[in-house]
């Protein structure tokens, strides 16, 4: 099968199923180093945490874009 016949059908597939293909494509080019995403669910789950129990605020996306755009500026 050439690429172009894989893509062809790759696209064909639901939306989900795309993504799953994507995400252990991306995953064999850069393997995650063993534990790793333990680690990042705990911290994904120690902010969650903090933003639920009223420790930290969120912040707007357009307030995190707009200081960016102020840093890259300057």
């Amino acid at each position: 099968m050439s690429v172009k016949e894989l893509l062809a059908e790759a696209i064909s597939l639901p939306v989900e199923e795309r993504a799953v293909l994507i995400d252990t494509l991306l995953r064999s080019l850069n393997p995650a180093e063993e534990g790793l995403d333990r680690e990042w669910i705990a911290e994904a789950e120690r902010r969650l945490d903090e933003l639920r129990s009223g420790k930290v605020a969120p912040v707007p996306a357009d307030d995190v874009f707009a200081e960016i755009r102020k840093r890259s500026a300057g």
